[in-house]
């Protein structure tokens, strides 16, 4: 088994448990116009040579293969910058956070009463991810490297407060965001996967047989990761301690901190999964919705036609997303018809989605009783038009 992770636990140790000044991120202060002073270093085993006046000397290779990720580091920070989030706290939003002189991620996910909302911790160390962390990609960016790994098993609930310090460095997308939702249900579950722990190996993998996202492997027995998280999840319970009781309150009157807990598994089938990865406790906008599901829908077939050459870089143990369900009727839905509304019909059918929409709003449904379906949704004034599904998608 590879332990071989970078950067070293000790590192990843000393630097949670430090406390102090916090810690500043490069590139994201600073005053105007104050840039880093260049030193020239000599790389061990190199000779000193004198370099002819007014003559740039070609710096080794080794500089080169240490500049590159640097300056790559510093145009990702800049594109930060460039954006300037709100400070307002949203859904999807990737926020820094100070904690006992720590510097601390948290991907935001919902907010659950008042003030309080939870997340996930964000990280960045990407060797250590197990199957449960999401590592974001470049469709994600702009967003603060140092916090590119979402823990979709380290949910956490915290407050806006002055004192976290809390600045917005990202924001990731609603298809992005059902997808962490989705892993972490997995977690939740504890669902066993079909690919064998390999610290240290990062590759594609499908999650509710509609997202595809990059994680680690599965972790195995004496698996260095187990400490890594140990160490994550004590700054997740840290993070959101106990709500401190009010002068004058006692215990028995003190308001309660909710800690962060898994969601209810989510019913109605795929179906309902979907309300709940993009929903999550309140109902989308419909045409916010459609966007969606269709960017879903289209993630599913392309997951089933990766040619030999990308399906080197995806966990040869995963079973390759299920085939589309042959769909009976279609559906086009009025303007303003809500999400919930929606569901409700299609439950008195009953029917499914299994897919949609295309381009012209239809969506293809299974409905068990095609006939009286049909007659059934044509019946609503919800639907705009209802007919029997002539063709595949």
């Amino acid at each position: 088994m590879n332990t071989d992770l970078w950067p070293p636990l000790s590192v990843i140790r000393s630097a949670l448990q430090a406390a102090g000044a916090a810690p500043a991120i490069p590139g994201m202060s600073g005053a105007p116009g104050q840039e880093a002073a260049v030193a020239a270093v000599a790389m061990p085993g190199a000779a000193p040579h004198a370099v002819p006046q007014g003559t740039a000397a070609a710096p080794p290779r080794a500089v080169l293969d240490l500049v590159l990720p640097l300056t790559e580091l510093a145009r990702r920070r800049e594109a930060v910058a460039q954006r300037a989030f709100s400070a307002r706290w949203a859904p999807g939003r990737l926020v820094s956070v100070v904690h006992e002189g720590r510097l601390l991620g948290v991907l935001l996910d919902r907010c659950i009463h008042g003030n309080l909302w939870q997340g996930w911790m964000a990280a960045g160390e990407a060797d250590w991810a197990g199957p449960f962390d999401v590592l974001l990609e470049p469709d994600d960016e702009p967003f603060e490297p140092a916090f590119g790994l979402v823990q979709a098993w380290n949910m956490l609930t915290l407050e806006p407060s002055p004192q976290l310090c809390a600045r917005v460095l990202g924001e990731v997308s609603a298809t992005r965001l059902a997808a962490i939702r989705a892993v972490h249900d997995e977690w939740a579950a504890q669902a066993p996967l079909a690919i064998a722990p390999e610290p240290g190996r990062i590759a594609l993998r499908t999650v509710g047989g509609v997202f595809s996202v990059l994680s680690g492997t599965p972790l195995g027995a004496q698996d260095p990761r187990a400490d890594y998280q140990a160490l994550y999840r004590a700054a997740g319970l840290q993070l959101s301690p106990a709500r401190v009781p009010s002068p004058g309150a006692t215990p028995a009157t003190a308001p309660a901190f909710p800690r962060a807990r898994p969601q209810e598994r989510p019913e109605g089938g795929w179906w309902g999964s979907i309300r709940h990865w993009f929903g999550s406790g309140g109902w989308l906008r419909p045409a916010f919705a459609v966007l969606a599901l269709f960017a879903v829908v289209q993630n599913a077939g392309l997951l089933g036609s990766r040619d030999a050459e990308q399906d080197d870089v995806r966990f040869r143990a995963v079973p390759a997303a299920p085939a589309a369900t042959q769909a009976n009727l279609v559906v086009r839905w009025k303007d303003g018809v809500r999400v919930d509304e929606a569901d409700r019909l299609l439950q008195a059918v009953p029917a499914e989605v299994v897919g949609g929409p295309g381009a012209n709003g239809v969506w293809r449904l299974r409905a068990a009783d095609p006939v009286g379906g049909l007659a059934v949704l044509a019946a609503s004034p919800l639907v705009e038009s209802a007919g029997p599904a002539t063709e595949r998608p």
